[in-house]
């Protein structure tokens, strides 16, 4: 991939809160063994580092921070945000709603509106900021693997965007998720599928 395509594609970080990736963090017990039996941390480290070597744009695309009663009222409350209603992660002003302290955002990274439920595009200004920046190819990588990460590849998908997954980007609360997520969900309709190494080392489709 030459420069101008470098410049045509955003590498995507979904949801890299210290809930999920940090000891101490409120889903960090459910998480534990993936964010660390794929060392996904320090492999967002290696993708952040690579982009930014590539003149990529970063985008963080983060969820929405809870407050009390963010979610009272709610007509159709999906499953994973039933335990919302009382403030259960990244509640807002906590430290677990802060990105993982080796995942910060740096000067030219961008950060898009949160979202509420699980796609990095609804009700966001995400598509807008990659319009705006020229992007037409994204990279995904972050959590959770089947609830935000699939949801964003597929609206990225629908909106017309070629789609990349980082099978070893992903994290979740259980092996089933990313095995679901990277041998049946993401190749029914995503682009391309590579690891981080074969991100940073070869060239893109």
């Amino acid at each position: 991939m030459d420069a101008s395509t470098y410049s045509k594609t955003a590498l995507i970080l979904v949801d890299p809160f210290n809930d999920f990736l940090s000891e101490g963090g409120k889903f960090y017990p459910l998480t534990k063994e993936t964010v660390e039996g794929i060392h996904l941390v320090q492999n967002l480290k290696k993708l952040i580092a690579g982009a930014r070597e590539r003149k990529i744009q970063i985008i963080y695309a983060p969820h929405h921070h809870t407050a009390e009663g963010d979610y009272l009222n709610w007509r159709f409350l999906s499953p994973s945000h039933q335990g919302s209603k009382n403030v259960v992660l990244f509640e807002k002003n906590s430290w677990g709603a802060e990105f993982h302290p080796e995942l910060l955002a740096a000067k030219g990274d961008l950060i898009a509106s949160n979202h509420w439920t699980g796609s990095g595009f609804a009700n966001t200004d995400l598509d807008f900021l990659l319009k705006m920046h020229n992007i037409e190819r994204i990279v995904l990588a972050g959590m959770r693997a089947n609830t935000c990460i699939d949801s964003t590849a597929r609206y990225g998908v629908e909106l017309g965007y070629h789609v990349t997954l980082i099978k070893d980007g992903i994290g979740a609360f259980n092996w089933e998720e990313i095995r679901v997520t990277v041998e049946t969900t993401f190749p029914n309709y995503g682009h391309a599928m590579l690891s981080t190494e074969e991100f940073l080392n070869t060239p893109m489709p």
